[in-house]
Order: C-alpha cells, then sequence, then structure tokens
C-alpha cells in the first residue's frame, strides 16, 4: 500500500494541474446538485415499526383528522393585562385566516373555546332544568293523553252498541227504521273520529317531545363528557393575559414544508394588533437551513491560529484549512444534493461538517509535516512529497478507515434517520482522505519550497553547519526533556493519576437518561422557547408535550353508548398517576375507533412522561377492561421520541461491540501484537466512560450550566452516545497509530522496548498534539452552536478527544508500554505468519527508497 500512495503522491506533484482542476469540476458539480436537488432536513426523528409509530400509522387510516402534525401559537398582551374585545377579535380573525390556508387542517380560537368551558357547567345547569321541566311536561302531557282516552271511550262504546242495534234491526227486516237510527249517529260518530284525530295529534306530538326529550338527554351526557374530561384544562390563562391556538395541519411536522410553517408564522404576525404579541412553537419555526454559525467560526480560527503557530507560515497554515474546506464543500454538499431523495435529519450535515472540518485539517497536516519535515532534511521536492504520501498518507488512510468503519457501522441497528447520518459522515470523511492524498500532494507541488519560512530554512542550515563542524558531536548531546520521558520515568503514578481522572469523570454517566430535543432545549432568546415556557407556566407543562390514547370501541354502540364509554376511559385515564387531563378528540365514521388527548403533569422529555407512557402500555389490558372498550394503544410526539430513544438504547451495546470488535481486529493487523490493541480498546473505553460522565453532569444535571447555556437541563439526546462511540473510536485509533506506530517502528529497528516508546513518542507527539488541539478547537465550536441540538455532541466530542489524545494516548499508554517492556509486542509466531503486514508507515518504502542527499542548507 505504501508503494501504491508513493506512486499516488508522485503522480499528484507531476500532474498537479489536471488534479487541481479535477477538483475543481467536482466541486462545480456538488454545487450545482445541491442548488438542483438539495431538499428540506428534519428535526423528527423516528423509527419504522416502534409501538408510537404503528399506532400514528393506523390513526392516518382509520382517524385521519387526529393524525396531522401540530403546532401551537401562544398570545400574550405587551402590559400583562387581561385580553380586550380587540384583541380577541384579532386572535379570531388570525384563526380563520390560519384555518384557510391549504395546508392546515384547523386552527382554534382559544377564546370561544375557553367561553365553552366557561360557560359549560352554567349550560349544563340551564339544560339540566330545562330537560326537568320536558320530562314533567311530557308526563303531564301523557297523562292528559290518557284522561282525554278514557273520556272517549264511553261514546266509543255507546257508538258501537248503537251501529250493532241498526244492523239487528236491518237483519229483522227494517231497514227504514235501521237507516233513521243511523242518521242519528252521524254527528255524534264525526264528533267521535275529530276527538279521536286529535288524540292522535296530540300522541305524534308527544312521541316528538319524547324524541327531542331523549336527544336533549344525550347531548346533555355528552357536554358532561366533555366538561369532566376536560376539568384542569384551559386555553386562557386565569389572568386572562395568555392564550394558546393549537394549528393541526394536513400532515404530520415532518412532512410539513418550510414555506408553509413560514406562512403560518406570518399570517399570525401580520394578524397582531397594538399591544398583541405571538410566540410559535418549536414546531413551526424550526428552522435548520443554517449549517454554519459564529462559534463554530471562532473554532475554525482557533485551529488557523494553531496550525500557523506550529507551521510558522501562512502558506503552511493555509493549505490544510484549504483541504478541510475543499472536503466539507464536497462531502456536506453532495450529503445536501441527496436530501431531496433521502429523508434526512438535520444533525445529519451538521455531523459531516464537524468531522469534515476536523479531520480534513489534521489529515493534511501529517502529510505536510512529513513532507516540511524530509525537506529540511535535504530530499529533494518530488521525492519527498511522494514519500510523505506513501508514509503519513498511508497512516492517513488506515486512520481514515478506522473512522469511516465506525460511522458506517451505525447502519448495523437497522435505524434509518442514525444509517443516514452514520453514512453521511463516513462519506465526509472519505473524501477528506481523498483529498488528503491527491490535493495536497497536487498543491504541495505548487506551492514548492514556500512551505517552510525562511526562518526555518535558516535553522537548518545552522544545525547542518554546526553539525559539519564538531564532526557530529552535537548529536551526541544529552537527550532533552519531554512528556514521554517525564512519563516513563514514573509509570505507576502516571497510571493511577490517570485512570483515577477518567474513572471518576464518568461515575455521573450511571445515571445517563436519553431523550429527545423539545422545546425547553431552545436558545433561551428564541421564540421557541418562549413559547415553550409560557405554555408551561400558565398551562401546566404536559401542554407543550400532550399523548394520544387511541381505543377500540366495542361494536354497535350508538352516540350515547360512545360517550359513556369514552367518559368512562377519560376518568379510569385521568386517575392514572401524572395524568393532568383525558380529552375525546374524535371518533371514527364506523364509531370503533375513538382518540383521546392524554395531558400529562411534565413536559415531553420529563421522566414522569416517560413513566406514563410505559404504564399506559403496561395496564393498557386493565385499562380496557375497566372502561369497556376492546383495546388501549398510546402514541404522540413525546410517545415517538421514547419509543426511539428506547431503540436506540437497546441498540447502543451492540454497536459498542462491533466498534471494540472492530478496534481489536484492526490494531492486531497495524501493530502486530496481543497486548497493544488490549491497551487501546481499554483507554478508549476510558475515555468513552469520561466523556459520557461530563456530557450527564452538564447537560443532564446542569452543573456548570452557566458557562455552557444549559438553561433547562434534561434528558440526554438519545443518538449522542453511538454518534460519540464512532466517531472518538475513529479518532482515538487515529492518535494511537501516529503515536504507537513510531514506537513500534523504533522497537523494529533494534531499539530497546522501553527506550522505543520515548523515542516513538518523541516522533510523533508534536503533530499529534497539534492535531488533536486543532479537532478540539472545531469540535469546541460547536458547543455554543445556534443549533442547540448539536451543543452536547460538539462538547462530548471536544472533551473526548482532548482526554483521549492526552491522557489516554499521550500519558496512560506510554506508561503502560513502558511497564511492559518488551512484552508489549509479543505475538504469537503462528498468528503472525498468517496476519496480512498493512505496514502502516511505509517502513518498506523506506528501506527500498534511495539514500537522501544532504541536507539542504539555504532556502531554495
Amino acid at each position: 500500500m505504501a508503494s501504491w500512495l508513493y506512486s499516488l503522491g508522485t503522480l499528484a506533484a507531476r500532474k498537479r494541474w489536471w488534479f487541481i482542476a479535477a477538483w475543481l469540476a467536482v466541486m462545480v458539480a456538488v454545487g450545482g446538485s445541491v442548488a438542483a436537488f438539495g431538499g428540506t432536513l428534519t428535526n423528527s426523528f423516528t423509527i419504522p415499526g416502534t409501538p408510537a409509530q404503528q399506532v400514528l400509522d393506523r390513526l392516518k387510516t382509520d382517524l385521519p383528522e387526529s393524525s396531522g402534525g401540530l403546532g401551537t401559537i401562544v398570545f400574550r398582551t405587551e402590559d400583562g393585562r387581561p385580553f380586550s374585545d380587540h384583541h380577541q377579535a384579532a386572535v379570531e380573525k388570525i384563526a380563520g385566516q390560519l384555518a384557510d390556508h391549504a395546508a392546515v387542517k384547523s386552527a382554534t380560537d382559544p377564546f370561544e373555546l375557553q367561553s365553552a368551558l366557561d360557560d359549560a357547567p352554567e349550560q349544563i345547569a340551564v339544560g339540566e332544568a330545562e330537560l326537568k321541566q320536558a320530562r314533567q311536561q311530557l308526563a303531564d302531557g301523557r297523562a292528559a293523553l290518557d284522561a282525554a282516552k278514557a273520556r272517549l271511550e264511553p261514546a266509543r262504546i255507546q257508538l258501537q252498541t248503537a251501529r250493532a242495534q241498526a244492523a239487528q234491526l236491518e237483519a229483522a227486516g227494517q231497514p227504514a227504521v235501521a237507516e233513521q237510527l243511523r242518521a242519528q249517529l252521524r254527528p255524534a260518530a264525526a264528533q267521535l273520529a275529530a276527538a279521536e284525530a286529535e288524540l292522535a295529534r296530540q300522541e305524534r306530538k308527544l312521541k316528538d317531545g319524547q324524541a327531542g326529550y331523549d336527544d336533549g338527554v344525550a347531548e346533555l351526557a355528552s357536554a358532561k363528557t366533555r366538561m369532566q374530561s376536560s376539568e384542569g384544562v384551559r386555553f386562557v390563562s386565569a389572568a386572562g393575559d395568555v392564550a394558546f391556538m393549537q394549528v393541526s395541519f394536513e400532515q404530520s411536522m415532518m412532512e410539513v414544508s418550510k414555506e408553509d410553517r413560514a406562512a403560518v408564522q406570518h399570517i399570525a404576525e401580520d394578524g397582531l394588533v397594538p399591544g398583541l404579541q405571538a410566540e410559535f412553537s418549536k414546531d413551526i419555526v424550526e428552522d435548520i437551513s443554517q449549517l454554519f454559525g459564529a462559534a463554530e467560526i471562532i473554532g475554525i480560527a482557533v485551529a488557523a491560529a494553531v496550525l500557523v503557530i506550529m507551521l510558522g507560515t501562512l502558506v503552511a497554515a493555509g493549505l490544510p484549512l484549504l483541504m478541510a474546506v475543499v472536503g466539507v464543500g464536497v462531502g456536506v454538499g453532495g450529503t445536501i444534493a441527496l436530501s431531496g431523495v433521502v429523508e434526512m435529519s438535520s444533525i445529519s450535515p451538521v455531523l459531516a461538517l464537524m468531522l469534515g472540518l476536523a479531520v480534513g485539517i489534521d489529515y493534511s497536516l501529517f502529510i505536510v509535516n512529513r513532507h516540511r519535515t524530509q525537506l529540511l532534511a535535504g530530499m529533494p521536492l518530488a521525492e519527498s512529497i511522494g514519500r510523505a504520501t506513501g508514509t503519513s498518507g498511508n497512516a492517513v488512510l488506515f486512520a481514515g478507515l478506522t473512522v469511516i468503519i465506525a460511522l458506517a457501522a451505525l447502519a448495523v441497528p437497522g435505524i434509518p434517520f442514525l444509517t443516514v447520518l452514520g453514512l453521511a459522515g463516513a462519506a465526509t470523511v472519505a473524501v477528506a482522505v481523498l483529498v488528503a492524498l491527491t490535493l495536497t500532494p497536487a498543491l504541495l507541488a505548487v506551492i514548492g519550497s514556500r512551505i517552510l519560512s525562511r526562518r526555518a530554512w535558516a535553522k537548518a542550515s545552522a544545525r547542518a553547519a554546526a553539525a559539519a563542524g564538531d564532526g557530529g558531536a552535537s548529536g551526541t548531546a544529552a537527550p532533552k526533556r519531554s512528556w514521554g520521558r517525564a512519563i516513563t520515568r514514573h509509570p505507576w503514578l502516571a497510571l493511577l493519576v490517570g485512570v483515577a481522572l477518567l474513572g471518576a469523570m464518568a461515575l455521573p454517566a450511571a445515571e445517563l437518561r436519553l431523550g429527545l430535543p423539545d422545546g425547553s432545549s431552545e436558545p433561551a432568546d428564541s421564540t421557541a422557547y418562549r413559547a415553550y415556557t409560557q405554555l408551561g407556566e400558565n398551562f401546566g407543562e404536559g401542554i407543550n408535550g400532550p399523548l394520544i390514547v387511541v381505543a377500540d370501541l366495542p361494536a354497535g354502540l350508538d352516540a350515547a353508548g360512545q360517550d359513556s364509554t369514552l367518559l368512562k376511559l377519560s376518568r379510569e385515564l385521568r386517575g392514572m398517576e401524572h395524568v393532568t387531563a383525558a380529552i375525546p378528540v374524535g371518533t371514527s365514521e364506523d364509531g370503533t375507533t375513538a382518540a383521546l388527548q392524554v395531558v400529562p403533569d411534565g413536559g415531553p422529555a420529563a421522566g414522569s412522561t416517560e413513566e406514563l407512557v410505559h404504564a399506559l402500555r403496561a395496564e393498557a389490558g386493565a385499562l380496557s377492561a375497566a372502561a369497556g372498550v376492546e383495546s388501549v394503544a398510546v402514541t404522540g410526539q413525546p410517545a415517538m421520541q421514547i419509543d426511539v430513544s428506547d431503540r436506540l438504547a437497546e441498540a447502543m451495546p451492540v454497536y459498542l461491540a462491533i466498534v471494540i470488535g472492530l478496534s481489536l481486529v484492526l490494531l492486531l493487523l497495524v501493530f502486530r501484537s496481543i497486548l497493544v490493541p488490549l491497551l487501546a480498546t481499554a483507554g478508549f473505553l476510558l475515555s468513552l466512560g469520561a466523556s459520557f460522565g461530563a456530557v450527564v453532569a452538564i447537560y443532564q444535571w446542569g452543573w456548570l450550566a452557566g458557562i455552557f447555556e444549559v438553561h433547562d437541563p434534561g434528558p440526554i439526546l438519545s443518538f449522542l452516545p453511538m454518534i460519540l462511540i464512532g466517531v472518538l473510536f475513529g479518532l482515538a485509533m487515529d492518535y494511537q497509530m501516529f503515536l504507537v506506530s513510531g514506537m513500534r517502528e523504533s522497537y523494529a529497528h533494534g531499539e530497546d522496548a522501553r527506550a522505543a516508546v520515548v523515542s516513538g513518542f518523541n516522533h510523533g507527539a508534536r503533530v499529534v498534539t497539534a492535531a488533536a488541539v486543532i479537532m478540539v478547537s472545531v469540535f469546541a465550536g460547536f458547543i455554543f452552536s445556534h443549533l442547540t441540538m448539536v451543543r452536547p455532541i460538539g462538547f462530548a466530542l471536544a472533551l473526548g478527544v482532548l482526554l483521549d489524545a492526552f491522557v489516554v494516548r499521550m500519558t496512560l499508554i506510554p506508561a503502560a508500554m513502558h511497564l511492559f517492556g518488551k512484552a508489549a509486542w509479543w505475538m504469537p509466531k503462528w498468528l503472525d505468519r498468517i496476519l496480512p503486514d498493512v505496514d502502516v508507515e511505509g517502513a518498506k518504502l523506506a528501506a527500498n527508497a534511495p539514500q537522501a542527499p544532504e541536507p539542504v542548507l539555504a532556502h531554495q
């Protein structure tokens, strides 16, 4: 591999303008693809097949009006006084205009709903009184009708008797007498018929009255159901200065376009009148189109400063930065271009941006640093470029592969958005590796000797002259002090202090609780955060994330039976711990499926809400039996977030096992040692645990909250652990390769095992230190990102790299390898024979290369 990369680097130097033109063409093509095919990113995270997602999919079919996305607009008076009639009229108008928008299913008028809630007891009392009066009127009417029937009965009998007599007379041969009798009966018969007709009319009227009374009873029962199930729910605050409008969308929030969200905001803002304010929930205002903010720029500036200090010239410092920009442009651009055809979360391009910047700078730096060292040693320019690509470039290739494989392994759990996230990051790192191995050599050829400052050339000339003057005696000067030498003098102390530090930092990780971001995690000055807090303060935290309970009703129930059943279910739900209200919101056309909105007493990310979701599922059978329904299931945004977090927590041990297994196999190939991979993996677990612990302490417990702008501590982003495992593993193995491969090379060249630890450490410590500082600076820039979801990721990665590079790789590993001595490089002979020799440091290339000329003594 080293020989092939040497040839690639030499070709890139010789055909530099072809390589530069090719990368320019790639960047133009990617830019065009972004403009033509780029889609919409989302902050909604779903996993097909989870219980909540299954219920939601069923709702879309059985009860579509309850399955759309839901956003909230919070209205408030500027002076804190109750809403005026003018304010209420403006809100009513806004609700009507929103309801007319094509993307909106409905928009509630909070004042109308609150008025209905406030008037419900009085209206129910009036209805009960009216029904009581109607019931009495029906009873009186029935009695009067029965009395009238009783009064008509003698006349009916008398008429029937007279008609019978007339028939007998006619049969006896006296038709004239019979006809005379019938003539006398006709007025009475007509009078009786009229009375019977009036009785029939009165009976029909009484029947209609009874039907109306029955409808009134059913309507009153329904009103009572609504009132009882809505107890404790308000749409206008008790002080009358805050109200909220629920905007129901035709599609789920993940499918609502950015344009439709913006239209909702414009309609509401345009409808405001003086003294009236509006705040919008996170679902409505979520804008994730901007990936880069001021904090990230500061991180890049720090990385640039480190490069200038290390390399001593703006040209040399600018090259790794340029390589990172090219890699990020192609990698992140390609990711965004694919968002038009692949459902992609906003975190995918942001993670790709983080990694692309960090590894893009570092990988190019490793090659540039090797090239500069070789030039100062007198190696010709073209040969130096090829040799740097074949040696440091070989290490870059294997280091990049570790990161790529670790990120691509995020696809193993089978979680779609995590798969896209991992592949986007892996692809960007792969681009960074390609840029480092092809474009960096080409630009090094263009820059030539200017990669080194005049001062560096002068120092090299002075050292060469001094060495020539004293016959090489200066080369036998006393060994200089170094961190590696200090560590190996006191290895047990270094081990104990390092392990104790990382172990203590890892303790909070035992309390790790996973979740997904809600409005409480938004910036404190954002409208989403103000909407969230105003809702919580005035209407209870649960209104920010209601649950949806779906019930299968028995077949054949009429409206009254449905209301009665839903009231029973509502009472059972309200009796559960952590439930504030349970309100029926809809029933399917066939009457077999009903949905209730359950308002928890805690916010969407609260531990009590998670307990409630699990309790609803555990007690579904008991709830169904008590309420007389067939089955009960739960969905809603909080339930879906809990399912995602649970699924990710289940997948994390599997993913960690894959990463650790990969670590052992890869390091076994690279270092041809049994112990070195075990030490590397143990160190990785220590730095990983310490990073988890610090994240929990700050973002979940609220330690140092003021410094890190954590205004509402809560659960940790559910996919942060897997991202941290994958990325930190890859970067940890980068530093392991660059440091320990130098120790292995020194040992392989005949140096004592313990001495090789120090010499190998000194060989790579400077560039690894600079690379780690750059990596930490880039990641730290995201700690104060405008995207709050990214902040804990940036902190975890920055701290993880800091601890792994300086505590694990540059302290614990040298100490442990010094203690083990020669045993650190033990490998069974049979295993050594069957393992391929990957030659990461390009030792074979160096052995077969022609002898370098004498050092250059002047700036070329």
